[in-house]
């Protein structure tokens, strides 16, 4: 017989001993299995929470220490003095408008560079400057986009467009 009886007390438990032993090891390793589970949930600040304390200190940082604005629509329309009313909620981008006393300008915000990349050679057949930033654009006024620079970082950008080009007129 490849099985035997468990005897315990009295000899009577009807169990054989492979499958106890089965049971046993099921259970532990149902136990090893969840495991890794319960000790990866953390106790502290979810990732939300995380990720708002880490951008809080960015927009602290971002001016004093001279680093390039986050990638965020609020983030980079608070550092130049505006509440924004956020125009485009897509995946691929979000926008916001300003609307100051000195000028009106959009805030551009990217989850990639690719799609930044993609959005400035749109723009190009349109011409025009643009301060860029690591994942976002500021589009303004030219004469604007130096004192957000001085704020924000980033580079400004000459974009060429279509079409041929002005020729000075002949008077």
């Amino acid at each position: 017989m490849l099985q035997q009886q468990s005897r315990g007390r009295g000899g009577r438990t009807g169990r054989t001993r492979t499958t106890s032993r089965l049971a046993r090891g099921a259970a532990l390793v149902g136990g090893l299995a969840l495991l890794p589970l319960a000790s990866a949930c953390s106790g502290g600040e979810d990732d939300t929470a995380a990720e708002r304390k880490q951008a809080k200190m960015s927009v602290t940082a971002a001016p004093e220490a001279g680093v390039v604005a986050p990638a965020k629509v609020e983030v980079i329309a608070n550092l130049t003095g505006c509440k924004p009313k956020i125009r485009i909620n897509a995946v691929e981008l979000r926008q916001g408008v300003c609307h100051t006393k000195k000028v009106d300008y959009l805030i551009t915000t990217f989850p990639e560079d690719q799609y930044k990349e993609l959005w400035l050679d749109s723009a190009s057949g349109y011409g025009g400057k643009y301060l860029v930033g690591p994942r976002w654009i500021v589009s303004a006024q030219p004469e604007m986009l130096e004192g957000f620079r001085s704020k924000l970082g980033g580079t400004i950008r000459q974009l060429r467009g279509f079409g041929p080009a002005a020729s000075p007129s002949a008077s």
